[in-house]
């Protein structure tokens, strides 16, 4: 007779479950909420496709880049089982080199009806709106184009934002009511372009992680029309012998080789990407077009995340710690970089890091 019938309990122990290698919580204390989901969002049983999920995770890689995005519900609308108000969009236009990465996250006014469907609609229209101008897009990244690409970018975002006041108008409410800010990254595929461009309206946080410390990008409110904003890489030279470059093409540079990304705040005119002039925002647009040196990781985030890591200075050293000089991290353990949490701090959470090759 043959060996007996193995069971459960002739195999060997399962290893022990992950756990990430830093702590749940900085700062003073525990935070106030359980670090789990306790309450799930009313559903409409007629509803049921406008769900949100606790959370969402995505990731790729294409050029010199490889992007990290995730999305997840704060511990307060956990704990009351609200939606989350954050919504991320991570969409590729176009193949090949030739392909543009956009990332789009938004945020839905706080104690308003349907706001996670305004961070929705608005990531979704943004999305509509730059994947038909993709093209154009993605070639105006590689040329270095700033002047057009903001023009047509600001365009872009406000007949987005348009759209959802409209939704307002036609709900009856207040267009404060349905309302959300929207930031948003474009990584060109293209592996010999190092050109990243953030835009977008309202708050949240732009930072960039190089040798081991943080850089708050942001461009400040004051500096959106008319001033240069301090970006990063090395400028365009003149040939020997040959015409200086265009202000658009070859921005002045600092001493230590930064460029000057210009933000030439252009709105009236229409701009190279279609659609007609609309009526100009009320917050200011945001633009920021910057060139990425190898081992640089630029962060994009909403409130949710921007807030405590600026202002509790032991979050930005642990993801420093855990981000910097390295590989980027799977998508797994970028979950749990990004949900560290910090007492008092308790908002849904969206990032997208950049690690550039």
């Amino acid at each position: 007779m043959g060996p007996p019938p193995r069971t459960v309990f002739d195999l060997p122990p399962l290893p022990p479950p992950f756990l990430p290698s830093q702590p749940g919580h900085v700062g003073s204390g525990p935070p106030t909420y359980d670090a789990e989901p306790t309450a799930l969002p009313p559903a409409d049983p007629d509803g049921l496709d406008g769900l949100v999920p606790d959370t969402v995770l995505d990731g790729a890689r294409y050029g010199t880049c490889t992007l990290r995005a995730v999305s997840v519900r704060g511990d307060s609308a956990r704990y009351r089982g609200e939606p989350r108000r954050d919504a991320l969009l991570v969409a590729r236009f176009g193949a090949g080199d030739q392909a543009l990465v956009l990332v789009a996250m938004a945020t839905g006014v706080r104690a308003t009806p349907g706001a996670h469907r305004a961070a929705a609609e608005v990531c979704r229209w943004i999305g509509r709106a730059v994947g038909r101008s993709h093209a154009r897009l993605a070639e105006d990244l590689r040329a270095a184009r700033r002047g057009e690409l903001k023009s047509g970018l600001h365009r872009l975002t406000d007949r987005s934002l348009g759209r959802l006041r409209a939704g307002a108008a036609e709900q009856g409410l207040a267009p404060d009511e349905y309302a959300a800010s929207l930031r948003c990254l474009l990584l060109p595929a293209d592996p010999g372009c190092r050109t990243r461009v953030f835009f977008g309206v309202g708050a949240g946080g732009l930072l960039r992680l190089r040798d081991g410390a943080w850089r708050n990008m942001e461009p400040s409110v004051g500096d959106v029309t008319g001033e240069p904003v301090l970006g990063f890489g090395s400028a365009p030279r003149r040939p020997p012998g040959g015409t200086p470059p265009d202000v658009n093409d070859a921005p002045s540079e600092t001493p230590d080789g930064d460029r000057l990304t210009m933000d030439l705040g252009i709105t009236a005119a229409p701009g190279p990407h279609d659609g007609p002039p609309v009526q100009p925002q009320r917050e200011p647009f945001r633009f920021r077009a910057s060139v990425a040196r190898p081992g640089d990781v630029l962060l994009m985030c909403t409130t949710g995340l921007a807030e405590p890591l600026l202002s509790e200075p032991e979050l930005g050293e642990l993801l420093a710690r855990r981000w910097a000089d390295r590989t980027p991290p799977g998508l797994g353990e970028f979950l749990g970089d990004s949900g560290v949490r910090v007492k008092g701090y308790a908002d849904d959470r969206t990032a997208a890091a950049v690690w550039e090759a």
